[in-house]
């Protein structure tokens, strides 16, 4: 589990990265190589809003990187109303990303993953919004 202390430290290594960079020649081809893996790695992580420019990663913070945890993003989406209960049902196991059942509330989902955050098939959680919706199929109805 990564804690806010991990997170502070990343955030101190990024931004002490960004000061690097900017020390050295814009026109330099070992800045501008480093500089668009940074961007893109802390895109696709979804910590930054756009791969544009050095100034998003100056200003990374550690909520940034919360924002990015399995429960705020389960708020997010509106698979819960608040904090406490997604980490209830994350907790419970109702929660996959993928093929793979979460219980770490911490576990930190990209931009990638975020399309396959769902309900597990078991999950009365599922079964109680398929009803809702009118999806439930009767082969689900019967196990």
């Amino acid at each position: 589990m990564i804690t806010r202390s991990k997170y502070a430290t990343i955030c101190r290594m990024a931004q002490k990265l960004v000061s690097i960079l900017k020390q050295l020649d814009p026109r330099d081809p070992h800045r501008i190589e480093m500089t668009d893996n940074l961007l893109e790695k802390l895109y696709n992580m979804g910590v930054i809003s756009t791969k544009k420019s050095l100034a998003k990663c100056e200003k990374l913070s550690v909520s940034s990187f919360c924002r990015r945890r399995l429960a705020s993003v389960l708020v997010y989406l509106k698979f819960a109303g608040h904090l406490k209960e997604a980490v209830t049902y994350i907790e419970q196991g109702h929660v996959r990303v993928g093929p793979d059942t979460i219980t770490d509330p911490a576990f930190l989902v990209t931009r990638n993953m975020e399309d396959f955050v769902t309900w597990v098939d078991s999950s009365k959680i599922k079964r109680k919004v398929d009803t809702y919706n009118e999806k439930l199929d009767d082969y689900d109805a019967m196990n």
